[in-house]
């Protein structure tokens, strides 16, 4: 008798230690609300649909921050969040202005963006002498659009510009005749390019190889809780491995389409530039290309909205969640 008590004691106390173990890790994630059901937040749409983080045993909580990508920065310093995404110059701004953020891993690379013209403009040369709709100075989308410019020998001083974020506003301005030409991201270029407004060019034909998009957390964070954004890095990995494999193209697709309320056309259309490896939409496994950052820096520095000469990539990034994960 007494060995049979014994035996359940230990049984029951493997079980309460098995049950330990598996307790998943929380997480709080930022995220912008805005962008929520958008192109933006794909990766992390699939991860959560494929319970990636499920089996990373990662609790996963998703908290909305109004107001834009440089608001979860900031979200970031103050303690409310414990990762997020944001846009790469934003996260790049913040550390040369004392904050704790790094990279840990790569989000978008080089999103999908159409140069929107009015009916009127019918080339990028065109454009010489206009007035154009851009997000802010430091921002990839505006940094990606000047480079598209440079390269029909369009100089800053042979445009106007001005601050217009959001590719709805910019659209606004464009539909009211103020803007020649703004950058619009997807399905909205689809929109506007079926009310007649055309598509001068895409921006990544002067190059798709940036860093748009990065998931940061907080340095000194991060050293307490390396396991925690191992299983991240881990998780988002496997979504990216997941969209950029051909054969789940259409579940993929549905997931555009259900997320976004888009048609399966459009959802189709809008997703086929992910899977080009010329395009460059997305990393592999969400491995931070220090070259890709290196060049957003030295943009950054040509527009002059921080120090020139830009300083170095690694400052910006802790690649030990990454390597940990056996992806970099």
């Amino acid at each position: 008798m007494r060995l049979q008590v014994l035996a359940i004691g230990i049984f029951l106390a493997t079980a309460v230690g098995v049950c330990w173990a598996e307790e998943p890790i929380t997480l709080r994630y930022g995220q912008n609300a805005a962008g929520a059901t958008g192109l933006s937040s794909l990766p992390l749409t699939v991860a959560q649909r494929k319970n990636f983080f499920v089996r990373e045993r990662l609790n996963l909580v998703v908290v909305p921050i109004s107001g834009g990508t440089d608001r979860i920065v900031a979200a970031l310093d103050r303690g409310e969040i414990d990762a997020g995404k944001n846009a790469t110059p934003y996260l790049i701004e913040a550390v040369l202005k004392g904050s704790d953020a790094v990279a840990i891993m790569s989000q978008t690379a080089n999103p999908v963006y159409s140069l929107i013209a009015r009916p009127d403009v019918k080339s990028v040369a065109a454009l010489k002498g206009q007035l154009l709709g851009l997000s802010r100075p430091g921002d990839t989308i505006t940094l990606s659009t000047l480079r598209l410019l440079a390269r029909a020998q369009l100089g800053p001083s042979d445009f106007r510009t001005k601050v217009v974020v959001g590719t709805g506003p910019r659209f606004a301005c464009l539909k009211s005749g103020e803007c020649a030409a703004v950058p619009m991201g997807e399905p909205e270029d689809l929109d506007a390019i079926a009310q007649g407004f055309p598509r001068l060019a895409f921006t990544y034909e002067a190059g798709s190889d940036l860093l748009f998009n990065v998931d940061m957390a907080r340095r000194t964070w991060g050293q307490k809780n390396e396991e925690t954004l191992t299983r991240f890095a881990r998780a988002m990995a496997s979504a990216y491995a997941f969209m950029n494999d051909p054969s789940n193209r259409d579940e993929v697709t549905r997931i555009i389409a259900e997320t976004a309320h888009l048609s399966p056309t459009v959802a189709a259309e809008i997703f086929a530039p992910y899977l080009d490896p010329a395009k460059n939409v997305l990393p592999r496994q969400g491995e931070l290309d220090l070259a890709a950052l290196g060049r957003v820096l030295s943009l950054m520095a040509e527009a002059g909205v921080i120090p020139s000469p830009a300083p170095p990539a690694e400052r910006f990034v802790d690649l030990q969640y990454l390597k940990a994960a056996g992806i970099q």
